[in-house]
């Protein structure tokens, strides 16, 4: 059963009614970000119910001691993660001596949480009587500034209802913090001072072991009724705390307001000895801007976001606000600011996959990122991958690889491999092949060949290495294979010969050809310069050609179909339609070695490769593996109803595609997996985008431009979306009976419409 307590709503996510059972859920679900810090949706003031406190600052992390029973060889040191930073935005509050806490008040009502997607802020408001039978009214509103990025703001008022009451505000900032995953429980952070200035205070912490300094920061303000009041504070601290009181006498019908401005400076991004000064510079700034100036820029800075990336849906609420919240969280994550970030799978909404970048930044985001922000954005997160090369190519050979070739890690902060499941680590090579496609992607839909000569050759030469020297040749087949490995169906280890990752050590191998062939033709001093370093041979490159030549592909002749991997046919094969529903989810039901036996596949896996490499394949072929695969896939990951929806729909099956883009859009807002209170599905949401825009829209690059083959689901009305194709902005209306484009720009653009050419002029409607 999945949850359904998120009102329905075109541009918010609405919860009504106090229910403890949610509130870890719903602090992932409301959670809020900028880009370059990000909290969990914790309560302000006390709270002893069941929580998971979080807040997390973008590229500040800690590598954590790996923990196992037994030691391998080439087994990463650590898992490097993203780490609860110190909290900055508690306010308890204490009315006639009693603390105001949800979890132990006489009543709670009128409840509700409101994160508006279109603004960027989210609210809180309720009715509450406390035991001493104090009744108040509380309000809050509070966001993380996306134009002053290293500020947030609260703004928390107080009504007393029915009496008059001493109530006492007390802001405070904690830097004596745990992260909930920790494998030793290792103390992540260390505090160096505790200070304050007038209304300011700072706390000043430096990570253990990675030594980044961080200065947290405050700033209060409280007023009656509208009016700021001079109060006088008192000041508790500790060595890892700092915590200003205000008390005040609140008559009976009165507001009280704490306006609290907050965040942290980074030596990341200032000198780590002028933390304090730049912070006391941004309080002092926020402050003089004042609550509601910032909130208006806050308003602006999303008008633009959306401007581009909005996705509107007509006649079906629930899909419409299940997309919106996937494009927000997007934006939330990351914008493209910092080309030392990434995207994690959870973003800044839980400590799981400990906050590092996966190939699911490759496969699933930058199509998203390429299509809603200028192409730099997309660059950056390839020139992320161009920066940890040498940490590869270290990867690579630590498992014994020679010469250059380069293995990128599962899990990375900074280029080095983090990850500490065997299966993973050393199994589940696929991602050097998404790094590649990446590349790829990038040329084919930006028309940009300028980044391969600059960076792109020498990571594909390091792949195509690392696939060279990976295969092995088995007399048994008279081809060569891949032994031992893990595929994105992550419910099947150490297999032989994933249909999928051979096939893109195959495709890397050519790509990497091609584009050396390419370079050497048109770009002389850079191919010098490449080849100089690489030290690649005419010997070298015939041996990988033969490699990828003589590729060995499992292949069943009964069911002419690709195998997922050899032996995939000894399976007892039982689809899940036949499968006892309370045995799901079956990671959660299971034991692993169940689970390695079953056919059930957690992702697309063999499908995967059919999305990446469309154009190898026929309608048919695609028709036939999809049918094969499809009844066997039980969506355990949430990177895979997306990729499904998209070939239903490229397969006319409507009501299937529809299915998956619900189960995609709304994976966390309804919970579909049972696991939305350890954080949301960051990076998956992206293929939310796609099952939009390339599943229902058809979009597609062909004949080096756009090309749409629109669809629509029989519960939508119409749905329209932007794409910057080239530096010009495509808008794409779809409606049950036509389609509109519409073309911002200065050039005409000619694209592709169910195969026929179209012709589409700057600031001129064409409908198809």
């Amino acid at each position: 059963m999945n949850q359904d307590y998120i009102q329905p709503n075109n541009w918010s996510i609405i919860e009504e009614g106090f229910d403890a059972e949610r509130v870890k859920s719903s602090e992932s679900i409301f959670s809020i970000g900028n880009g370059a810090m990000g909290q969990r949706a914790n309560f302000e003031e006390q709270y002893s119910g069941k929580t998971f406190q979080g807040s997390y600052i973008a590229g500040v992390y800690y590598p954590d001691k790996t923990r196992v029973g037994w030691w391998k060889n080439g087994y990463p040191e650590y898992f490097a993660k993203v780490l609860n930073a110190p909290n900055w935005i508690g306010i308890n509050v204490t009315i006639n001596g009693e603390a105001l806490d949800l979890a132990n008040c006489k009543e709670v009502k009128n409840f509700r949480r409101e994160l508006n997607m279109k603004e960027g802020w989210l609210s809180r408001s309720f009715e509450a009587t406390l035991h001493n039978f104090i009744e108040v009214k509380v309000e809050t509103k509070r966001f993380l500034s996306l134009e002053m990025d290293e500020i947030g703001a609260i703004q928390y008022n107080v009504t007393v209802l029915n009496n008059d009451a001493q109530l006492i505000f007390a802001p405070y900032l904690d830097a004596g913090i745990t992260n909930e995953d920790s494998n030793w429980d290792d103390k992540f952070w260390n505090t160096l001072d505790v200070s304050f200035d007038g209304e300011q205070a700072f706390i000043t912490s430096h990570t253990m072991k990675t030594k980044f300094h961080v200065c947290t920061m405050m700033q209060s303000q409280v007023a009656l009724n509208g009016k700021t009041l001079e109060s006088k504070k008192s000041i508790n601290e500790t060595v890892d705390s700092i915590e200003f009181q205000y008390e005040n006498q609140v008559n009976k019908g009165d507001m009280i307001t704490l306006t609290k401005f907050g965040g942290y400076t980074v030596d990341r991004n200032h000198d780590k000895n002028e933390l304090v000064s730049v912070a006391n510079k941004i309080l002092s700034k926020a402050a003089q801007l004042g609550f509601d100036a910032l909130l208006e820029t806050q308003k602006e800075a999303w008008a633009k976001i959306w401007d581009m990336a909005d996705i509107t849906i007509e006649g079906d609420v629930k899909a419409q606000q299940g997309i919106r919240f996937n494009i927000f969280q997007l934006n939330q994550t990351y914008l493209g600011k910092d080309a030392r970030l990434n995207i994690g799978p959870k973003g800044f909404t839980g400590e799981k996959y400990g906050g590092s970048t996966y190939w699911d930044t490759e496969a699933y985001c930058i199509p998203f990122y390429m299509a809603t922000k200028d192409q730099e954005v997309a660059r950056k997160l390839l020139t992320y991958r161009y920066h940890h090369l040498d940490k590869a190519i270290e990867n690579a050979g630590k498992l014994g690889f020679t010469n250059g070739a380069a293995l990128y890690p599962m899990v990375t902060m900074n280029g080095e491999e983090c990850h500490n499941e065997w299966e993973i680590t050393f199994e589940e090579i696929h991602r050097n092949g998404a790094i590649a496609f990446a590349i790829y992607n990038y040329y084919r839909y930006t028309g940009d060949y300028s980044y391969i000569p600059e960076k792109g050759l020498e990571v594909l030469i390091g792949i195509a290495r690392f696939w060279h020297q990976r295969a092995n040749f088995s007399t048994a087949h008279d081809k060569y294979v891949i032994l031992g490995v893990t595929g994105p169906n992550e419910y099947e280890n150490n297999v032989n010969n994933n249909w999928y990752t051979n096939y893109l050590a195959k495709w890397c191998i050519e790509y990497a050809i091609e584009n050396i062939d390419r370079v050497k033709e048109n770009y002389d001093s850079d191919y010098t310069r490449i080849m100089n370093k690489a030290k690649l041979s005419k010997n070298e490159l015939e041996k990988w050609q033969k490699v990828a030549d003589n590729m060995y592909f499992p292949y069943s002749e009964k069911h002419q179909v690709y195998l997922q991997q050899d032996g995939f046919l000894d399976k007892e094969l039982i689809t899940v339609a036949d499968l006892d529903k309370s045995q799901r989810p079956i990671n959660q039901k299971w034991s692993w070695d169940r689970i390695l036996r079953s056919p059930y596949i957690k992702q697309a896996d063999t499908l995967q490769g059919f999305y990446f490499f469309e154009d190898h394949f026929t309608t048919e072929e695609l028709e036939r593996h999809f049918d094969f695969y499809e009844p066997f896939t039980v969506h355990e990951s949430s990177l895979s109803p997306c990729v499904h929806s998209i070939q239903a729909a490229k397969l006319d099956r409507m009501e299937q595609a529809y299915t998956f883009y619900l189960r995609t859009s709304r994976l966390d807002l309804d919970d579909y997996n049972h696991e939305v209170e350890e954080g949301l599905h960051i990076t998956s949401m992206a293929g939310t985008w796609m099952s939009i825009v390339e599943g229902f829209g058809g979009m597609r690059i062909k004949k080096d431009t756009l090309s749409f083959e629109p669809k629509i689901p029989k519960q939508w009305d119409g749905y329209s979306f932007k794409v910057n194709f080239r530096n010009q902005i495509l808008k794409v209306n779809v409606t049950q009976d036509s389609t509109k484009f519409e073309l911002n720009g200065t050039d005409e653009l000619n694209i592709f419409v169910n195969d026929k050419q179209v012709t589409i002029k700057p600031n001129n409607l064409v409908t198809v």
